[in-house]
């Protein structure tokens, strides 16, 4: 008690309030130490199924029901050892105990304390797991919740509590590919989260996404993963973020967009237009049916002129230098598709038709009546190659 005062005082406490009855377990312990020695045996001085093991263990599982660290535990059983060799070694001396007899001892006591930490430390250990795996199960139950449309805050509320995740205003949804090997390790970056597995991905809930500092966050934690960030929104609206994010996390493997992790936010005017493929594809052949019947080569620098000047605002000398050409050039082929577009190149309306043809694709119109899927940037990327002046 004199060695726990200042360091462990709540061991401590309870040597004294429980002196008569710890002593008392401690006798027939000793006395197996002792004949342990005496045998020469140098075997585990605990069965595996001996009342002291199983008290042991339950210590460490107390100590983790309680959400204290077991060093602490630990350090007090070295403590306890220390001592009790010292009132060994000056007994034995008193008795003149042979020196084979004392090392014997030394023997039996030391290997005792292992096996009684090693018993501490698998009981904490098995309830940290116990309690980890019972955790994990409900917030994967809070996640079904919360992407799915049947959420009832009651509900959400109840499991949050049970589950020990403090219910965030706002919060967005992280898919990570489940093919990735280092899926697992990825999520354990985002601390103890919701997750649930949706089709091929790993879907996690992220607390206050849009806080200040979290999107640096996000971008350090999900580095590499190929994962998709939803909007952040209050809670009852996560279930719409999902199809969102999942088709962001599709056109992300068609290289139609591009992000490292992708923030679908920044992406939602690809994601509206590319929501209906086969739409798409019919705008383009109908907005871009004039280019049809030209030849690839020809129709590609056209369609290339025709989005850089749309984005540009009909900007020519803009539009000459993201395309890389001279002034001239570009005047040459504006000329050459008001030749093939007429006065649809002034009307609003259609201009605002050719700005959503051209400036997400392909599909490419690469025969007459049909189109070929794959990714171009977006509008506000512009084409930075050299073209021909011609």
């Amino acid at each position: 008690m004199g060695a726990l005062r200042d360091d462990h005082p709540d061991y401590r406490e309870f040597l004294c309030s429980e002196f008569f009855g710890v002593v008392e377990a401690t006798q027939g312990f000793l006395a197996g130490l002792v004949e342990n020695a005496e045998s020469g045996r140098h075997t585990a001085v605990l069965t595996a199924d001996s009342r002291e093991q199983s008290l042991f263990q339950e210590i460490g599982r107390e100590h983790s029901r309680e959400g204290r660290e077991v060093a602490g535990l630990l350090a007090a059983y070295r403590i306890g050892a220390t001592v009790a060799w010292r009132h060994i070694v000056d007994e034995s001396l008193r008795m003149s105990l042979p020196t084979e007899s004392l090392a014997a001892l030394a023997t039996a006591l030391f290997n005792a304390v292992d096996q009684l930490s090693a018993a501490s430390l698998r009981g904490y250990l098995d309830e940290e797991s116990n309690t980890s795996r019972h955790r994990e199960h409900q917030l994967q139950e809070l996640a079904e919740l919360l992407v799915s449309d049947r959420a009832d805050t009651a509900a959400v509320r109840a499991l949050a509590a049970r589950a020990q995740w403090p219910l965030p205003a706002r919060a967005a949804l992280v898919l990570i590919p489940d093919d990735n090997a280092l899926a697992p390790g990825l999520l354990a970056r985002l601390g103890p989260v919701p997750w649930v597995r949706r089709a091929d991905s790993l879907v996690a809930v992220v607390s206050d996404a849009d806080g200040p500092g979290r999107r640096r966050w996000l971008t350090a934690a999900l580095s590499g993963a190929g994962a998709v960030v939803s909007e952040a929104v209050v809670l009852d609206r996560l279930p719409g973020c999902l199809p969102r994010a999942q088709l962001a996390r599709t056109l992300l493997g068609q290289r139609s967009i591009a992000g490292d992790p992708l923030f679908v936010d920044e992406h939602l005017d690809t994601l509206i237009v590319h929501h209906n493929q086969p739409l798409l594809v019919a705008l383009r052949e109908h907005a871009l049916g004039p280019l049809r019947d030209l030849p690839e080569a020809a129709r590609e620098r056209l369609e290339d002129t025709l989005r850089t000047w749309l984005v540009q605002m009909g900007n020519q000398q803009a539009t000459a230098r993201e395309l890389h050409v001279h002034p001239q050039t570009v005047r040459y082929r504006l000329a050459r598709l008001r030749e093939l577009f007429g006065d649809r190149l002034q009307d609003p309306a259609s201009r605002a038709a050719l700005l959503l043809a051209v400036a997400w694709g392909p599909p490419r119109l690469d025969a007459p009546g049909g189109g070929e899927q794959g990714g171009v940037p977006r509008p506000s990327t512009g084409r930075t190659e050299q073209r021909e002046a011609s």
